[in-house]
């Protein structure tokens, strides 16, 4: 008697192409793809205000923009993890990671990473020169210089806060690539003084937030044979007073938007940024003494809350004061 086929069920292809999916959405970071988007969407709104729009314009350049910048995040945390894949695979932290577990191979991350940033910046090209360049500059630091350094230099850190602080002045180049009143490019608005004061700002969050991270998992990074502060200073003594010192800095730059863009935002915002910065000081101020695991956990949280709510309070702020003009 001849026996059929075997046939696979009908869900098992669904399950593999669910499981490869999911791969290439861990890929992508979505965590930090998300604050990066946020981040440009913050840039976009604070610089869209104030200017006369057409409503389909806006929206057609409002959602340019975050979906370009996603795909440009997406793509650079993918091809970040397909260049450090071999230190990722010796880290707990980072060991099931779609390229270490073999669930997406390297080149098919490669692909991924090299098309969603393609896209990312050709999304953005269709609403300005500017943000798209600022995107490209974003993607080739990320990837060409920061990701490279991490085993080299501690200076890595600060690096890699320079790609982590553009997004902002990608959303405001977008808004103001649609103010016909400047070149169509946008270019000129990457000299305005509101933009860089959100770069500042992301760029100083940055330093006692992953710092704190490096504290946290420094066996995790010294297995990778990355070169971070944490892992050069057994103590932790220089790591807890670097993250006080950057905190400190961080009232003045989470100030600066509200003194820069007074037609934009009100005193509620300044005052927000006052309270979160002492109160996350403190915080780092506590780590000074411990030098805890605990108390660096503690300020990693207390960044990840810091930084949302003041973006928050920032858009509402403009919004309200747009609604009442």
């Amino acid at each position: 008697m001849s026996s059929s086929p075997a046939i696979s069920p009908p869900h098992a292809d669904s399950s593999r192409d669910v499981s490869a999916f999911s791969a290439v959405v861990e890929l992508t970071k979505p965590r930090i793809t998300r604050l990066v988007t946020i981040t440009a969407g913050v840039g976009f709104v604070l610089s869209a205000i104030g200017q006369t729009w057409e409503w389909s314009d806006l929206a057609i350049r409002a959602l340019g923009c975050i979906v370009g910048t996603a795909l440009s995040a997406s793509g650079a945390n993918a091809l970040n993890q397909w260049w450090e894949r071999d230190r990722d695979a010796v880290m707990p932290r980072t060991c099931a990671r779609p390229i270490p577990t073999r669930r997406l191979s390297t080149g098919a991350a490669l692909a991924w990473g090299l098309g969603f940033s393609a896209l990312g910046v050709g999304t953005l090209l269709l609403i300005g020169l500017a943000p798209a360049l600022v995107s490209l500059l974003t993607i080739l630091i990320y990837v060409l210089l920061y990701t490279p350094l991490k085993p080299v230099t501690t200076m890595n850190t600060i690096i890699g806060a320079v790609p982590g602080a553009l997004p902002p002045l990608i959303g405001w180049s977008a808004a103001a690539s649609g103010n016909h009143l400047r070149e169509p490019t946008g270019l000129s608005s990457l000299l305005d003084a509101g933009g860089w004061s959100l770069f500042v700002l992301m760029f100083v969050w940055q330093i006692p937030h992953f710092l704190a991270i490096a504290w946290m998992y420094r066996d995790d990074y010294a297995k990778g044979g990355y070169r971070m502060l944490a892992n050069v200073d057994p103590t932790g003594a220089m790591t807890a007073r670097t993250i006080l010192i950057w905190s400190l800095c961080l009232i003045p730059a989470t100030l600066a938007p509200a003194l820069v863009l007074r037609e934009q935002l009100s005193g509620v915002s300044a005052v927000a940024a006052a309270i979160s910065g002492v109160l996350f000081t403190g915080l780092c101020a506590r780590l000074v003494h411990s030098r805890e695991r605990r108390d660096a956990r503690r300020v990693f949280f207390a960044s990840i809350a810091h930084l949302p709510l003041l973006l928050l309070v920032m858009v509402g702020d403009a919004v309200v004061l747009a609604i009442l003009r």
